[in-house]
């Protein structure tokens, strides 16, 4: 199965093109342009190395946030043209969760985390279920000031044992409820921010598991709301 992969949800976003589970194409947003001229294009390159067009891709793995209202909106929008044209299946994947997945240690529960900027983090929290992608998240993906996740995580593992890992650990690492974690022996694992391979994976399992959507039930995670929203309800000071 040909599966693309975008993830547009920071600035370190990238669009991978897979066969399976091998990587047959990858291009990364290493420039400040928007993501509205970049994607495209980028598209359009990746699909020209191998000799493919659009019509030839099985699916549309997507990264559906948490991350950028801006960019988040310009990647979902983008597989929801494609998925309505094509008549494709589109898997949503969580970033954090294709964060969380990369985690090697072998405790029960993994913590997950990204920078969102504002003094907060993206954070969730989940158990390991078997092998491979077996993670069933605890809660809810959240945005959060950085201490507070980590004491939100070790409440919500009842103090055990966690794997730490993250695109940016040195938005945590600071912090002194994590220098309590450092105490017990946990480490954060650094991933690398460019995420869109693993996604196609992850958005590989979506499909056979017959869990994937269509353009009309692709839904974004933005978690915190845009500023425009914030201020035109004028919940500056209370939302997130």
């Amino acid at each position: 199965m040909i599966v693309l992969a975008i993830d547009t949800c920071d600035a370190r976003g990238s669009v991978a093109l897979l066969w399976d589970e091998e990587v047959l194409g990858l291009a990364v947003h290493e420039t400040e342009e928007d993501y509205s001229s970049w994607l495209l294009p980028s598209v359009e390159e990746v699909l020209k190395g191998v000799g493919l067009q659009m019509s030839q891709v099985d699916a549309y793995a997507v990264a559906a946030g948490p991350g950028s209202f801006t960019g988040v909106r310009v990647g979902l929008t983008t597989v929801k043209a494609w998925a309505e044209v094509y008549g494709k299946p589109v898997p949503a994947v969580s970033r954090l969760e294709a964060i969380g997945v990369q985690a090697t240690g072998e405790t029960e529960y993994v913590a997950a985390f990204a920078d969102a900027h504002r003094g907060q983090v993206f954070g969730a929290v989940y158990q390991r279920e078997g092998n491979g992608f077996g993670l069933r998240r605890i809660g809810e993906e959240m945005v959060i000031a950085p201490g507070k996740f980590v004491e939100a995580a070790a409440e919500s593992c009842h103090s055990g044992k966690i794997s730490w890992v993250s695109t940016d650990p040195a938005a945590v690492s600071g912090e002194a409820a994590w220098k309590e974690r450092e105490k017990q022996g946990e480490v954060i694992e650094q991933v690398s921010g460019v995420l869109a391979p693993m996604i196609g994976r992850m958005g590989l399992r979506e499909l056979k598991e017959g869990r994937a959507t269509d353009a009309l039930g692709l839904d974004a995670n933005y978690v915190r709301r845009s500023d425009a929203e914030i201020l035109w309800k004028g919940g500056a000071a209370h939302g997130r």
